[in-house]
């Protein structure tokens, strides 16, 4: 089969899949939930760091696309939207959680002499990240590092590179300005990094 065809195919499955949940059909209500709440939860999970919340952000979710449902348009797949509305969802629970006293980005962020050059040389990424990052007390130490972040710079950090949202998108999630959004970024890979240094010395 091309790609073309395939894509087609793929395109006449979710319009029949659209016209079935509009129509409330249970059978395809149970299949959509059941085939998209694994890799929903993960979504969830890594944006909230909470077993109890992502699942309530994640059922949120599937509420909200139920009823809008009838106002979705196309233009993607139907998991791509869902993705959306859980993403949102999960911002909305840490946008109403209590609020904890955070590290300052300052204080994870690398230091510089004077001349501008680093205090400490940085270490040397390895060239293969997929190999690096399948060692258990790396991605550990990734989780670990991510969590520190100062939320502002951690759901952007979250949103840009591991949902791989684009810019303007994250933008509009967080109303902040696409510029905003490059510049936490930035500053959240500097301290992301800046927080592995000592792993990757150990480890390399």
């Amino acid at each position: 089969m091309t790609s073309e065809a395939a894509s087609e195919t793929l395109l006449q499955d979710e319009e029949a899949l659209l016209a079935r949940l509009r129509a409330g059909e249970p059978r395809a209500t149970e299949d959509w939930v059941r085939a998209n709440t694994p890799r929903m939860l993960a979504v969830a999970r890594r944006m909230l760091r909470n077993e109890e919340a992502a699942e309530d952000a994640v059922q949120d979710a599937f509420l909200s696309a139920f009823r809008a449902l009838d106002c979705f348009k196309g233009g993607s797949l139907l998991s791509t939207w869902l993705h959306r509305i859980v993403v949102n969802a999960a911002l909305m629970k840490i946008r109403t959680k209590r609020r904890k006293p955070e590290t300052s980005i300052e204080d994870l962020l690398p230091s510089f002499l004077d001349d501008g050059h680093h205090r400490h040389t940085p270490t040397h990424w390895p060239g293969n990240a997929d190999e690096w990052l399948q060692r258990d007390e790396v991605r550990d130490a990734v989780h670990e590092a991510i969590a520190r972040l100062p939320e502002p710079y951690r759901n952007v950090l979250l949103l840009r590179d591991i949902e791989e949202l684009d810019t303007s998108r994250v933008a509009e999630m967080l109303s902040i300005t696409p510029g905003a959004v490059k510049t936490r970024l930035h500053r959240a890979r500097l301290a992301l990094r800046e927080q592995l240094d000592p792993t990757l010395r150990e480890d390399l």
